[in-house]
């Protein structure tokens, strides 16, 4: 497989091209990266490019690709709807575009949150933005669009939040979260466990377009399981 990561330098993109580059049957791995990050591997492919409403330039290497795992996304804390808007739809959108038009047979997969409304019509701006990028996303010719939808995520294997209201967060919560994992297995997924659902639903495919933490968890650990689910849920 070669697949392309936006948002390769957050937290959840970090563990994502971990485990793409430790898998056996990824050939390539591709990251959209605003500023080089220093990351070296024989399977990856860095491209620095500043401008994620156009990718023109970068045509060329965008194509032959078989997914996207668009971990790119911001918090919506001091942003008002057209600002959010611009980051999380307008930037999704140009390089799902793209990515649709060179790669028809693409899957892709993109993170979005527990809680996002898909009626695009609730009183919570992030949601409503969310379930709009969703949908939008959903109309494209893909093979595959999925969207996960994860509530807390525990970092692994030194990913690092780049806000540190989240890094604080997760330094305290650090010592009790083998119980919660424990006590929560659906509930608090790991950055290992949501990059190993991708690849799986990637190879496998998913009945259902829409996974919340228990689906990605069980695409993770048993991809067989997640069918059985989806039928389920």
């Amino acid at each position: 497989m070669r697949v392309v990561i936006f948002g390769a330098s957050g937290m959840l993109g970090q563990g994502v091209l971990r485990e793409c580059l430790r898998a056996s049957d990824v050939e390539q791995v591709v990251t959209i990266v605003r500023v080089p990050s220093g990351a070296s591997d024989p399977k990856l492919v860095e491209l620095v490019h500043t401008d994620l409403l156009d990718y023109r330039a970068i045509e060329s290497t965008l194509s032959g690709l078989d997914a996207c795992y668009f971990c790119l996304g911001v918090s919506s804390a001091g942003l008002d709807e057209a600002q959010y808007t611009r980051i999380t739809y307008d930037i999704a959108l140009a390089a799902a575009r793209t990515l649709a038009r060179l790669n028809p047979q693409m899957t892709f997969i993109y993170v979005s949150g527990q809680g996002t409304d898909a009626t695009e019509q609730g009183r919570i701006m992030w949601a409503r933005v969310k379930g709009r990028t969703e949908n939008a996303l959903r109309a494209l010719p893909f093979k595959a669009v999925y969207a996960f939808r994860p509530g807390f995520i525990q970092p692994l294997h030194g990913a690092r939040s780049r806000t540190r209201a989240y890094r604080m967060t997760y330094l305290i919560l650090a010592p009790v979260m083998p119980l919660l994992r424990a006590l929560f297995p659906n509930q608090v997924l790991t950055t290992e466990v949501i990059a190993q659902a991708m690849l799986n639903i990637t190879r496998h495919g998913a009945r259902q377009a829409i996974l919340g933490s228990r689906q990605i968890n069980a695409a993770a650990t048993s991809p067989g399981r997640t069918a059985r689910l989806d039928a389920a849920s």
